[in-house]
């Protein structure tokens, strides 16, 4: 009895400290990782403002659209940029994109998503966001894969759930702009 016992005590104490080993590890790398996020986040914002001065953040939450950020030429508001959550066939994707005043997409970027590698993962690609550029304003943005061309639908072949994802989001993200017009 006193054996295991003493057998519990000892594990108790390797977890006791492996535990206070991962909080430690946890306190020096949450900052830095944090801050990296956002820098990450920063850059997206950039990427997708198509050269347009960046307002300030607004909060909405709706459960698609998590935030809207107006774009200026300096003078008037040309345009949003949004963060949209989806969900695809490995679950939560959150993508950026920016939008005309008219919900046109100007250009959209896969932030976070658990796709299927060599699939779904084909969403992280530029080429595959640039299937929706232009599109969304006065010509419809495609709702499914047979709404797009020969060759764009060959290439997302496989990954019709994400897809389905991607494209929902922007169709929302372009509905909220148009609600939004060029008014903040």
């Amino acid at each position: 009895m006193t054996r295991y016992i003493r057998t519990a005590v000892i594990l108790f104490l390797i977890s006791a400290i492996c535990t206070a080993l991962c909080a430690v590890v946890n306190e020096v790398t949450a900052p830095r990782i944090a801050e990296n996020v956002e820098k990450e986040r920063i850059s997206a914002l950039e990427d997708v403002a198509s050269g347009l001065a960046i307002g300030e953040e607004v909060q909405v939450g709706d459960g698609t659209v998590n935030y809207y950020i107006p774009l200026s030429d300096g003078s008037a508001t040309t345009g949003y940029i949004v963060e949209l959550s989806s969900s695809g066939y490995g679950g939560a994707m959150t993508i950026i994109a920016s939008y005309s005043t008219d919900g046109s997409v100007l250009a959209a970027k896969m932030m976070a998503n658990s796709e299927t590698p060599g699939l779904g993962k084909k969403a992280e690609e530029p080429w595959y966001m640039e299937m929706f550029t232009g599109l969304g304003g006065d010509s419809l943005l495609p709702a499914s894969k047979s709404d797009l061309s020969a060759d764009d639908g060959a290439a997302v072949s496989g990954a019709s759930i994400t897809f389905g994802g991607v494209s929902s989001a922007l169709i929302a993200g372009s509905e909220f702009v148009k609600g939004l017009g060029g008014a903040v």
